[in-house]
Order: structure tokens, then sequence, then C-alpha cells
């Protein structure tokens, strides 16, 4: 109609929707709803605002469910659905995991038991550790990466990168776990695949004199080193994207930013109740220290007539 009125301007409004059999409060209605947002456009336009921040905040690593966690933990009342409508709507989405791999054995190795069996749980942090190696490809040559994560918190608590994945890195990885976490001897299992870094003497040893116990799935099986499997997904996609690196130092740079400055500290997980692994953590220290305080109370005597 509106081209209709451009190309015969003498015509009136009134005639033309007569001609067209169309009521005029339905002509004027839709040029109010033209001018004027809607009530719902209105109401989505806050929430759709605060979504994009934290979905750029996150690097753009945050879907629906965790973008609709952070807005309830900041007191917004909005529904998980209507957070991934917003979403579509505005054209954000999180990203995938993906990962394929392998494992090279050696097989002469003497291979430790599977202590876990498939039971990546913890009651308390330092108990279980699971462990593993990956390839980020850069334009110098790979870099291995080798890392640590406790079970209990999902936390990186250890990595380290090197141009070879020899037992000195995962060594290395190991010392710096043991250094930073200072677990009581006998109470930490250390959980590998049957890579030969892993079975080496120098890793074995290093395990024996911290009072570590070797634990092992069994072979080509990821699912026996999930938890370690799933944190090569989340790095490679969320943290590298996908990314390609000129030189190994462009590539530790990513690894850096995304491990310590985000994973870590702000990448809050459903399995922690919505909290960051370090934030679980200190919620779990937290709750033990007023657990200590509350058994240490004395008790109020009983009086008696």
């Amino acid at each position: 109609m509106t081209a209709l009125l451009e190309e015969h301007p003498h015509l009136g409004v009134e005639c033309v929707l007569r001609e067209l059999h169309i009521a005029s409060s339905t002509y004027y209605r839709r040029r109010r709803a033209e001018r004027e947002p809607c009530a719902r456009t209105c109401q989505d336009a806050v929430p759709t605002g605060r979504i994009r921040q934290i979905h750029t905040a996150s690097g753009g690593i945050y879907g629906s469910p965790r973008v609709h966690a952070v807005l309830k933990r900041e007191g917004v009342a909005v529904g998980r659905k209507r957070v991934g409508r917003l979403m579509r709507e505005a054209e954000l989405a999180g990203v995938s995991p993906r990962r394929k791999g392998f494992t090279r054995r050696d097989p002469k190795a003497t291979l430790a038991p599977d202590l876990v069996r498939r039971d990546f749980t913890a009651p308390a942090p330092n108990r279980l550790w699971v462990t593993d190696l990956t390839m980020v490809p850069t334009g110098e040559g790979p870099l291995w990466l080798s890392a640590i994560r406790d079970a209990f918190s999902r936390r990186v608590v250890a990595w380290e990168t090197s141009a070879r994945a020899d037992a000195d890195l995962v060594l290395t990885t190991l010392e710096y776990a043991l250094a930073s976490r200072e677990p009581d001897p006998g109470t930490l299992i250390h959980h590998a695949d049957h890579g030969c870094q892993y079975t080496s003497v120098k890793l074995t040893t290093g395990l024996v004199r911290a009072g570590v116990q070797a634990s092992m799935g069994s072979g080509g099986d990821s699912y026996d080193n999930a938890l370690a499997e799933n944190l090569w997904m989340l790095i490679k996609t969320e943290g590298l994207g996908g990314r390609t690196f000129t030189t190994r130092a462009e590539a530790n740079l990513a690894l850096f930013e995304y491990i310590d400055g985000f994973y870590n500290s702000r990448r809050i997980q459903e399995k922690l109740g919505w909290l960051s692994p370090i934030e679980f953590e200190e919620k779990y220290y937290a709750d033990q220290a007023t657990a200590e305080r509350a058994n240490l109370r004395p008790r109020r005597p009983v009086l008696t007539s």
C-alpha cells in the first residue's frame, strides 16, 4: 500500500484502503507498530544487552546454559528458554567441543592398575588427579602441552609446554603440581593413559618419591581417562578456537590466557554448581573452616535444678 501511495500521491489514504478492502483501523495499527516497539521488544532489550556483555566477556564461549547461570547469579529473573531465544535472535552462540587423538604405548612397559575405573569423582581436593598430553601445531613445529586436572574441582593444577613430548615434560608438570598443592603422601591418585611418557622410569620414580599412587586406564579407550580428554576439548575449542600460531610463544600465550586467565578463575561449570574451579575450591575450604569452628565451639552446659 505504501508503494501505491508513493506512486499516486494524489490518492487519499481512505480511498486506497477502500479499494484494497482494508479496514482503516488495521492500517493505522500497523503504522503505530512500525513506529513504536511492542512491549515484548522493550522488555527483551535489557536482558539482551546484558547477554551480549556476558557472551563477549567469555570470549564468545558461553552458550545459553552458562549465560543463564551468570544472570541467575546476578539476581536477574529470566528463564533459560528465554535466554536461548534472545541469543538466537541476537545471533549469539557458544562453542561445541570436538576432539580426536591417539596414545602411543610402550609394549615393554609395566602398567599401573586402574584405580579409578571411570569414576572421576573425589571427596576433596588432591585426592584424584588426571593427566594427559596433547599437541598444538605452530609454524615452528608442534608444541606439546602437558596438564594435570583435579577431579574434585576440575581445576588445572599444573600445566607445562615443550617442543618434545618426553618424560621430562610430564615429570616437570608433576613437580609443579606437587609444589603448588602439597598433597599429603599416600592420599593422592595420579591417573593417566598408557602413553610411554607415563610408563617411564622417570615419572614412576617421581610418583613413588612423592607418595602418590599411580593409576592407568585400559589401552586405546578414551573413556578411561575421560576427564583429561575433556580438558583438551575445552582448550582446543574455547581457548584456541581453531587459530593458527606462527610461533610456539604465541600458542603458549594463548594457553596461559585461557587456562590461568579464564578457565580456572572464571569459567563456570554446571557440575560445580555454576561456580568456577577456583570458586568451588574456595567454597569447600570455607565450609570446612566453618565446620571446624562449630566443632571447637564449647557447648553450653545443661543446668539442672
